[in-house]
């Protein structure tokens, strides 16, 4: 079982440049967590590509309950006092100390493709790159 940021999700469900690391990792471990903010992370992503001409919102939609499913009961409400300790030690934003507090509160590796954690938190947060 590991954390992983949202954007590790969505290189899983959307085509892109990193998904065949999101697919080795899934294969290595396909019990992912993640704090409950993930679902508005991931449908800004998907937005994103919507405004950008991408996908459509029916192809949004899919990646989206794909996504639920993969995920389904292993989100997590995480503590507010973890979530800014975990913002002031990496020096992130508390979206982003949502994911590293939930990996610290259950004692799991943080997979990211975000270097900074990497380096913030050794030993807590993996790089995307290294499965």
């Amino acid at each position: 079982m590991i954390v992983v940021d949202v954007n590790v999700l969505a290189y899983l469900l959307i085509p892109g440049k990193y998904t065949e690391a999101a697919e080795r990792l899934f294969q290595e471990d396909p019990a992912w967590v993640v704090p409950r903010l993930w679902r508005s992370e991931l449908r800004n992503i998907l937005a994103t590509y919507m405004r950008a001409g991408q996908m459509d919102r029916a192809e949004a939609m899919l990646i989206f309950q794909r996504a639920a499913e993969l995920v389904g009961s292993e989100e997590y409400e995480v503590e507010t006092a973890d979530v800014l300790r975990a913002s002031e030690q990496g020096q992130c934003s508390a979206y982003d100390g949502e994911y590293l507090a939930l990996a610290e509160f259950l004692d799991l590796v943080l997979v990211t493709a975000d270097a900074k954690w990497v380096r913030a938190f050794p030993g807590r947060a993996q790089s995307l790159s290294d499965h």
